[in-house]
């Protein structure tokens, strides 16, 4: 409707059109009453201004039913854009189960990608239309917000937490990516392109990368930085074990209990005294400055995938490693 019209960029996600929607609503509600307001001032100066000198304005009764109708409109006007608001809002903030996860961390001064296969991208992201894109966002230094005016959606990503976003392409296109946050300098020139693709052809062009899956380099990660030794599937080493603990609630030595999510686990891996399981002493060192924030992303990925084996006993539990989930499934009849 608005692709001709500068104001309105282009609409091409399956909320965009929600939103232009309630944008449009409070546009219009703005202009009625500002409208309404300035006639009727002009209307009742006119109509009730003072005709002599000796002229003496007749004592105003209040009027309950005036009272009523000037609260309950406004009300019930504010009530609808509310409720609008949120719907939309818990839309935005629910990405589908189905979504395809994608990991996007933001440097001064560019956005870098890095797709489930391990296939990554600086300032410009392929996707394939009609499929739900899951964002994991972190930044390295200051704040930035990734803003993709065709989709309409805007997320700041903030030092020390991840965020997380998500939308779906409806049309094929190259789209322009930005960051909505000032974070110094070069900020103007922090931006990109969304490049919406076919399925076929998005296929055939995530294929062209050799480098190790996501899940496959935080493995290698796992590995490398001896977090095996200490965090054993049965519980029998140092630390807690981590298999199946993503989603789960995890109770801590100060009785609180809380669920394990991206956040707690970056949390656990850069200052591990800061909530310590129960259980179990305060020995883990930390890893601030020895893991890059794609490091942490990947190791996360990992964990996310750990399951608890249903058949592991003895000597080989004690000393085997984490069970992936999709390993397990592959290995069942």
């Amino acid at each position: 409707m608005f692709e001709n019209f500068p104001i309105f960029p282009e609409s091409a996600s399956t909320l965009s059109g929600q939103v232009d929607a309630l944008y449009l609503f409070l546009v219009g509600i703005s202009l009625f009453f500002s409208l309404l307001i300035a006639v009727l001032i002009v209307y009742f100066a006119v109509k009730y201004r003072r005709q002599s000198a000796n002229e003496r304005p007749q004592e105003v009764h209040g009027s309950v039913a005036l009272e009523l109708i000037w609260s309950i409109i406004p009300l019930a006007i504010a009530l609808i854009i509310f409720g609008w608001g949120s719907l939309i809002y818990f839309q935005q903030r629910r990405p589908p189960a189905s979504a395809t996860d994608i990991y996007v961390v933001g440097k001064q001064w560019m956005w870098k990608f890095q797709h489930q296969s391990g296939r990554r991208e600086i300032n410009e992201l392929h996707i394939p239309v009609g499929t739900p894109i899951r964002l994991t966002m972190a930044t390295e230094d200051v704040i930035h917000s990734f803003f993709v005016p065709a989709f309409r959606v805007k997320y700041d990503v903030v030092p020390g937490s991840y965020r997380t976003m998500w939308f779906q392409a409806t049309k094929t296109g190259t789209y322009h990516l930005f960051c909505a946050e000032y974070c110094g300098t070069k900020h103007a020139g922090m931006g990109g392109w969304i490049v919406v693709m076919e399925p076929g052809e998005f296929e055939k062009w995530l294929s062209g990368s050799s480098n190790l899956s996501v899940v496959a380099s935080g493995e290698k990660l796992f590995q490398e930085l001896g977090c095996v030794t200490c965090h054993k599937q049965d519980s029998t080493g140092r630390g807690p074990s981590l298999s199946g603990v993503f989603g789960s609630k995890v109770k801590l030595q100060t009785g609180e209990t809380l669920v394990a999510d991206e956040n707690y686990l970056r949390e656990s891996i850069l200052n591990p005294q800061a909530k310590i399981v129960a259980g179990h002493q305060p020995i883990m060192p930390t890893y601030q400055g020895l893991i890059s924030e794609e490091g942490l992303l990947q190791i996360i990925a990992y964990i996310k995938t750990l399951d608890i084996p249903t058949s592991t006993t003895g000597e080989d539990a004690i000393n085997s490693a984490p069970t992936r989930k999709d390993e397990v499934s592959s290995k069942q009849p």
